[in-house]
């Protein structure tokens, strides 16, 4: 059982342009799409195509919209109800595949709200084999959140806790490494950006160049705890990080539609082959494959596995990570 968290889902609406972006003018959409989202729900999504048992625990009320969604198609989930209306979020997809989305704040989460999607989070995740917790926190919700949590349920759980994997981005993130190694996940999941802000090590361009210098950025976060860095970046592909070894995986030039949800949907394929009890090296090769699937797909639509493509990926070894001592 794979769980899932995601403290601040949305309603995804996408628009598909037929020309390109034209600030301060009218424009026509070719098509619009709604999908009950969140990197979390998106996570769980793809895992669920792939008949991986998996778990969404999430607020929301149960009307909303986004709920309804996950009960219209099948989706597996926990909902806390919290009296408020979630976010909808807008992406503008233009022909050419640049994306430009805008994210709505979310609902307020008081001290209740968030007892209450820990505890549920304790009970879903009592020998489950991952938990997942992945994107923004809505506003009430302190920074520490995730730090928090990790530490709660590896001291309640135990032997029973499941390895943890986070996919989050600015202070939740940096709050989760400022925490101590006991907080450290698993698995974390940054792109190029994430990872230059959290280590102070390179910029989203130079990182994406260089894959070598992921693996020196990533180094950091090893010795402090975490076991794996999954790296995207972008259309470079992906690294991976453990103290074992390091990979490099590309996969083929695809004609882009939308990158709404391909972190997400890297994150998942990784676990899948995880869950397959394939090498890491394999497990990054099916992030990839995953990753540019969703690239390929409109709107926000998370690949299955049919949609995937991981013969095309190349994978490469690196050098080991140069591991530094401290805080990243």
């Amino acid at each position: 059982m794979i769980v899932t968290l995601t403290m601040n889902p949305s309603m995804d609406r996408t628009i598909e342009l037929s020309h390109p972006l034209q600030r301060g003018g009218v424009q026509r959409a070719q098509s619009l799409t709604s999908q009950a989202a969140g990197k979390g729900v998106n996570v769980a999504r793809a895992l669920a195509s792939a008949g991986v048992p998996t778990l969404a625990v999430l607020p929301g009320d149960p009307h909303d919209p986004v709920i309804v969604g996950l009960i219209d198609c099948e989706l597996p989930h926990v909902a806390l109800p919290i009296g408020q209306a979630l976010r909808t979020n807008l992406t503008l997809a233009e022909v050419d595949g640049t994306t430009t989305k805008i994210n709505a704040p979310g609902p307020l989460l008081d001290n209740n709200h968030q007892r209450a999607l820990i505890d549920q989070v304790l009970l879903a995740a009592d020998g489950a084999n991952w938990l997942i917790m992945a994107g923004s926190l809505p506003p009430g919700v302190p920074d520490s959140f995730y730090a928090t949590l990790v530490a709660e349920v590896r001291r309640t759980l135990g032997s029973r806790a499941p390895r943890i994997a986070v996919d989050t981005s600015g202070a939740p993130l940096i709050a989760l490494f400022a925490a101590g190694p006991e907080c450290a996940p698993d698995l974390i999941k940054p792109n190029a950006e994430e990872l230059a802000e959290l280590t102070g090590q390179g910029t989203e361009e130079t990182l994406e160049a260089d894959p070598q210098l992921v693996v020196e950025a990533a180094g950091r976060l090893i010795s402090h705890g975490t076991a794996a860095v999954l790296a995207t970046l972008g259309s470079k592909g992906a690294v991976l990080v453990t103290a074992s070894g390091s990979w490099h995986a590309r996969h083929p030039p695809v004609t882009a539609r939308s990158t709404v949800g391909a972190g997400d949907s890297a994150l998942a394929g990784y676990l899948l082959a995880d869950a397959q009890g394939l090498a890491p090296a394999e497990c990054l090769r099916q992030a990839v494959a995953h990753g540019s699937a969703a690239v390929s797909l409109p709107g926000s639509t998370i690949p299955a596995p049919e949609h995937t493509n991981p013969r095309a990926v190349t994978v490469a070894a690196l050098s080991a990570p140069l591991t530094t001592e401290g805080k990243p």
